[in-house]
């Protein structure tokens, strides 16, 4: 039984941090009740613990609290969810509340969300191919069950409708298996959270679904939470419920600027750009847990998606979630400015648990071979680009000429796909092998000879 300990002892309020004097046996990260003189009551976490002051993040306004009449009462427990299958079909706050007028979920299970560590001698490598429906992702960046995938976006670009499009139509194929998907949106505007819950149910997708919607105008040390429910939903749900569950996180950079916002207020030393030295630290503690582990039929793959701040891949929460995560998908704005959707730049792209995942039974025998073919025929049209721009078209061979219309033609038929278009796989290899027919043969350098006799149409 936990032992609760009642204080009347605040003698510092900043911001959304209240600094309680005189505490003795309080841990790190353990829940906090704040009575307000009114009666009001709040909740709150320990965030930093010294000699005989605890530091309290509010979870909400700190707005009546006083140093003199507020009672402050720790709780003697971590923050737990409480957890059941009646989840799915709902809708969260950023705190485990329901939002969507529904009753109160009666828990099976409580868990603490910060999660337990999986011992790596336990995880099983990620090797089953998930089809989301969209082909860049599908043929050149594949998304394996139980991989951390993130998309790399900018302001402006539609990863907020990606998202949604890939939590609607991704499945693994040829299987029956209970497939959900958590969603977490973090930091979101009201029009946002309104066209995730609108599209979630007009599709049909939110019965497989949990949303958990922290907006804007929320406390922003909310942030900091969301995600854990999210996660802590998806364990329980794969590992307990034998679900395979994909968690989609948008935006990781509102709770890197909720990270950094918290720091500044408990006065900690900055690292790059003011965010906190432990910034890489406390990402793996959200990334790490995706993954399949030995002997559990469920897994969690996980898709967070940031912006990127003035589209900077060398900003400092790209640059370290690039470190932890396998691979990462980037939205051009190039090709958004062109009106294609999706804005998948797969040049610089990559997905590095991709080749564990294709091929054979998988996908098909040929896929290797046409991503790499695919790559390198956009890549040399790219270039072509930029050289006819200064040398003129006029001035290529015929060959380059072949090159630089199959740049255009793999932005335009590949590439653009409607946002309820779910193309299966065997639809985007079709596609590919139907561009390779306008270059010359010679130059499909990286698909074998019996697959271009296989799959080809002569023109």
């Amino acid at each position: 039984m936990a032992i609760m300990k009642e204080y009347k002892t605040i003698n510092q309020i900043a911001g959304p941090l209240v600094f309680v004097d005189n505490v003795s046996g309080v841990s790190y990260n353990e829940i906090v009740e704040v009575t307000l003189d009114n009666g009001d009551k709040r909740k709150g976490q320990v965030l930093d613990i010294s000699e005989r002051i605890a530091v309290v993040q509010i979870f909400g306004p700190t707005a009546g609290i006083s140093t003199d009449q507020t009672t402050v009462k720790f709780l003697g427990e971590t923050m737990h969810l409480g957890l059941s299958t009646e989840m799915l079909g709902r809708a969260f706050n950023g705190l485990g509340e329901p939002r969507d007028k529904g009753p109160k979920v009666i828990p099976k299970e409580r868990l603490d969300i910060n999660g337990l560590p999986i011992n790596p001698y336990s995880r099983e490598s990620p090797n089953e191919f998930i089809q989301t429906g969209i082909s860049t992702i599908d043929a050149m960046n594949t998304l394996v069950r139980g991989q951390k995938l993130p998309i790399f976006s900018g302001a402006g670009l539609p990863h907020n409708q990606l998202a949604v499009q890939i939590a609607r139509q991704a499945k693994v194929r040829g299987t029956d298996e209970k497939f959900a998907v958590v969603f977490a949106a973090v930091g979101i505007t009201h029009e946002e959270a309104s066209f995730f819950i609108r599209d979630f149910e007009k599709t049909g997708a939110l019965e497989n679904a949990v949303l958990f919607l922290n907006l804007a105008d929320d406390p922003s040390v909310e942030r900091l939470i969301t995600p854990r429910l999210a996660l802590t939903t998806a364990e329980y749900l794969a590992y307990e419920q034998d679900m395979h569950v994909l968690v989609l996180i948008t935006d990781m950079t509102n709770y890197c600027e909720a990270l950094r916002e918290v720091s500044s207020a408990r006065q900690e030393v900055p690292g790059r750009r003011g965010y906190p030295g432990y910034t890489y630290t406390d990402l793996s503690t959200i990334y790490e847990r995706a993954g399949r582990v030995k002997g559990s039929k469920g897994t969690v793959t996980q898709l967070p998606i940031l912006t990127m701040p003035g589209d900077d891949k060398t900003h400092p929460i790209p640059d370290l979630t690039g470190y932890i995560t396998e691979g990462q998908i980037i939205l051009g704005r190039d090709l958004h400015r062109k009106g294609i959707y999706p804005p998948v730049d797969v040049l610089p792209s990559l997905s590095r648990l991709m080749n564990s995942g294709i091929g054979g039974t998988k996908t098909r025998d040929d896929h290797k071979g046409v991503a790499d073919q695919l790559y390198a025929a956009y890549a040399n049209g790219r270039d072509l680009r930029s050289l006819s721009a200064v040398v003129g078209e006029e001035a290529l061979t015929d060959v380059d000429r072949r090159y630089l219309k199959f740049a255009d033609e793999f932005e335009n038929k590949f590439v653009r796909q409607g946002p309820y278009e779910n193309r299966a796989i065997e639809k985007t290899l079709e596609i590919s092998w139907d561009m390779f027919s306008a270059l010359p043969e010679t130059e499909l350098k990286r698909v074998k000879k019996e697959h271009i006799e296989k799959y080809m149409k002569k023109k």
